[in-house]
């Protein structure tokens, strides 16, 4: 199903940004107040073609390349905590001169997102969390290593292409589109392994309820999550959300992980409902 696009709102543009000795790459559309997406672990900025399109009839859509994904320099720690992709936000925010956006974040978007709400409540309007990764940091430090060999096993072992067939279907509810599948798998297939295996080692060691439980109360937080989600469940999603009772949790319906490419009209109109 597609999103509901105006017919006036143009696709979105790429385009790169150098801070420093470092690079990004970006998506943008729209003009208006800025909204920032930050996509996930397996994922690209293109990934989010669905929002850019529909969303930019309202607002100044800016999806990013995390650091090591797409066109975009590595952190420069091999290690990286999630405020060092916060601080890589805060710089590629002042390189577009956005003093105060609206940001959402996607699964390990999530991680980075939250951290830089801790680190910068001042600078955002409002704050999305959909399909949540917690981080592994509560885990026993041996569960915590199993799990991180075995990302870096899939990216180093396998190629690419190999581990999003692998990894992809899994981002999905059962009822997905062969198309919906084979998008996920594209996105995931044009990882980079060094900004994977970073971004693993920042989930392995990140702690999301720390950061949210640091967030200024007053600071708007919404939460979505799907209902058929087996990466990051909702049960999960809920103890998250039990941090902050007063946010607004929007629970879609038919939606696995990837609920943004799945359902786009359901996904964009809980952010509109949220930020509008």
């Amino acid at each position: 199903m597609m999103a509901e696009v105006s017919p006036a709102v143009r696709e979105p543009a790429a385009s790169q940004l150098q801070i420093g000795s470092s690079t990004i790459t970006y998506l943008e559309a729209g003009q208006g107040v800025p909204l920032v997406l930050l996509h996930g672990i397996g994922s690209a900025a293109w990934s989010f073609q669905d929002q850019l399109m529909a969303l930019s009839a309202r607002y100044r859509v800016i999806a990013w390349d995390a650091p090591g994904y797409g066109g975009s320099s590595c952190l420069a720690d091999p290690v990286p905590k999630a405020a060092d992709y916060a601080q890589a936000v805060a710089g590629f925010l002042d390189a577009l001169k956005i003093e105060r956006c609206h940001l959402l974040g996607h699964s390990l978007g999530c991680l980075m997102a939250a951290s830089f709400a801790r680190l910068y409540p001042q600078r955002l309007l409002s704050l999305t969390l959909s399909s949540i990764a917690v981080g592994q940091a509560h885990m026993l430090a041996e569960e915590r290593q199993k799990l991180l060999d075995q990302r870096l096993q899939d990216v180093t072992v396998l190629s690419p292409r190999e581990m999003a067939e692998k990894r992809g279907p899994r981002l999905l509810a059962l009822a997905a589109t062969p198309a919906m599948v084979r998008r996920v798998i594209d996105a995931m297939a044009a990882v980079r392994p060094d900004g994977y295996s970073q971004a693993a080692r920042m989930l392995a060691g990140g702690d999301v309820k720390a950061d949210i439980a640091a967030i200024p109360s007053d600071l708007s937080l919404q939460i979505i999550y799907g209902e058929a989600d087996v990466i990051t469940p909702p049960a999960r999603n809920l103890e998250v959300a039990a941090l902050r009772p007063q946010a607004p949790v929007r629970a879609i319906a038919d939606a696995g992980h990837a609920l943004y490419l799945e359902k786009p009209e359901a996904f964009n109109a809980a952010v509109r409902d949220f930020i509008g």
